[in-house]
């Protein structure tokens, strides 16, 4: 009843509301709206915000708003700015009709794109102020009742949303104003969010004034380079479609095979665009466009600790593992609202069995996890989450066979939530350890971010391979995904009982 604990509910919610709405709630809409099935998994792009948050995580842990960071303190004024625009996101969403045309369906992926962005900026702000607002002994029950609120927040997005949009629509098919309802009600949801953070005290420790070390200026011209990166990113990205479009034309010649040859092209234009912002910033940098002491404590100094107290090759095999803990589940979890509708099942069952039946399923599964981590330690729980996670995938052969079977599917989702729950918990836990509490704000948001990056760019292309091989050869291929995660536990643990590195399992 600690009143920091309790806001942590409230902040969970916040937090769990947005994810599902351009996720697997924006993927039933958009599907029931006649959407092609490939560009319906294509909009889990717009989560990408969330794999890359670890780059603006330092602006938004150095840089003070102008006028409401003197009123409401750092963490508080970034956490209002991040919900206003969640609002916004949300509303611009619920002002289209993905049906109506291709130039409003591209609306709504940018909203959706903003929407991502602005509420991985809100949980860059809220793990750092769960983190700074009490000391060490109350991190177990703040992050406990942060997961319970952040899971409650999804069955509002979730359930609730499908609930909602199934009352309002009726049973006559695809309603736009149904669900254009339900989504003004999810942006008044997020008033929960608001209304704490006005009442929250900000932590002491970011009520003095001197810890922005830097002029005004200084932070202007960080702003600035870091928007010049953003910029060139963007136009690399987007001019350089045709030329990703011959290459994969010249992989599928080489391969004889499209959707892999896509996804190498696809996945080359991303990086090629990253590099070409990195190069920018560089650029601006050595021509003195912003103190380098500032970019160095801002960006250097977190990844070089990191580096330096694991090594090199240690700290690789931890962000590989970090990276992939979670590609089977995530790259299913994509389309597998388009997988329950494709078998016939309605909104309602989908809402009340995946959502409702399912996240209760997950928080015991985190229960569960929690208990045999403080019994076994973190890697142990990290293999059997991992084996578990991959393994039961292919229970959702069962279900494809089966059809719609409202019983198959109960428990299809029930092994399969709890499973999921298990392996977060272990895997929250270990990426708790990995971070050091100089640099929590940026380190955790680095390892967060490298957790769906990957997963989410081969769950773009969930839709083209299922419609490539079908169902039931693709929740194979998301089984085989999950091998190589066991191994690199394996040897991590190899590597650091050698090592004797004791942080992993404690």
């Amino acid at each position: 009843m600690h009143p920091r604990v309790i806001t942590m509910l409230f902040l969970g919610f916040s937090a769990g509301l947005p994810i599902l709405l351009i996720f697997s709630t924006l993927s039933v809409w958009l599907r029931e709206a006649g959407v092609e099935r490939s560009a319906v998994t294509f909009f889990s792009w717009a989560a990408l915000g969330y794999s890359f948050k670890f780059i603006w995580a330092p602006l938004v842990d150095k840089i003070p708003l102008p006028l409401i960071t003197a009123k409401l303190g750092r963490r508080r004024s970034w956490m209002l700015l991040a919900q206003l625009c969640i609002i916004a996101s949300i509303l611009a969403m619920a002002s289209v009709d993905p049906a109506a045309g291709h130039q409003y369906l591209v609306f709504m992926a940018l909203a959706a794109v903003l929407l991502g962005f602005s509420s991985a900026t809100q949980d860059i702000v809220i793990d750092a102020y769960r983190i700074e607002c009490i000391d060490a002994s109350y991190q177990a029950l703040l992050s406990s009742t942060y997961i319970a609120g952040y899971r409650l927040g999804m069955v509002a997005a979730g359930a609730g949303s499908l609930f909602l949009a199934s009352y309002l629509g009726g049973e006559g098919g695809y309603v736009y104003t149904a669900w254009k309802h339900t989504y003004y009600f999810a942006a008044a949801a997020m008033g929960v969010g608001m209304a704490t953070t006005l009442i929250i005290p900000e932590p002491e420790s970011n009520r003095d004034p001197s810890i922005y070390t830097y002029s005004s200026q200084d932070y202007l011209r960080l702003f600035l380079v870091f928007l010049a990166g953003c910029v060139a990113f963007c136009l690399t990205f987007f001019l350089s479609g045709g030329m990703a479009d011959q290459v994969k034309g010249m992989l599928t010649g080489i391969l004889h095979e499209t959707v892999f040859s896509g996804f190498l092209a696809e996945a080359g234009r991303l990086f090629t665009a990253l590099f070409v912002a990195a190069c920018c910033i560089g650029a601006l940098v050595r021509a003195g466009a912003v103190d380098r002491n500032i970019v160095g404590e801002t960006y250097i100094d977190p990844v070089a600790e990191f580096f330096n107290r694991y090594g090199i090759k240690t700290a690789l095999l931890i962000l590989l593992l970090v990276g992939f803990y979670r590609v089977s589940d995530i790259v299913l979890g994509v389309i597998s609202n388009v997988f329950y509708v494709d078998l016939g099942f309605s909104k309602n069952v989908i809402a009340g069995i995946t959502k409702l039946y399912g996240v209760g399923m997950t928080i015991l599964g985190g229960f569960l996890g929690g208990m045999l981590t403080l019994r076994y330690g973190v890697l142990a729980i990290l293999f059997l989450g991992a084996l578990l996670s991959a393994a039961t995938n292919l229970l959702f052969m069962m279900l494809a066979s089966a059809g719609a079977n409202v019983a198959m599917l109960t428990v299809v989702i029930a092994v399969d939530n709890l499973s999921a729950g298990l392996a977060a918990t272990a895997f929250v836990a270990y990426l708790s350890s990995l971070t050091n509490i100089s640099f929590t704000a940026v380190q955790y948001a680095l390892f967060s971010s490298l957790m769906t990056l990957f997963p989410k760019l081969f769950g773009g292309y969930s839709g083209t391979l299922v419609d490539t091989f079908g169902y039931n050869s693709f929740f194979l291929l998301t089984t085989l995904m999950g091998l190589p995660v066991l191994i690199l536990i394996w040897v991590l643990h190899k590597k650091l009982a050698v090592a004797g590195a004791p942080p992993a399992d404690e």
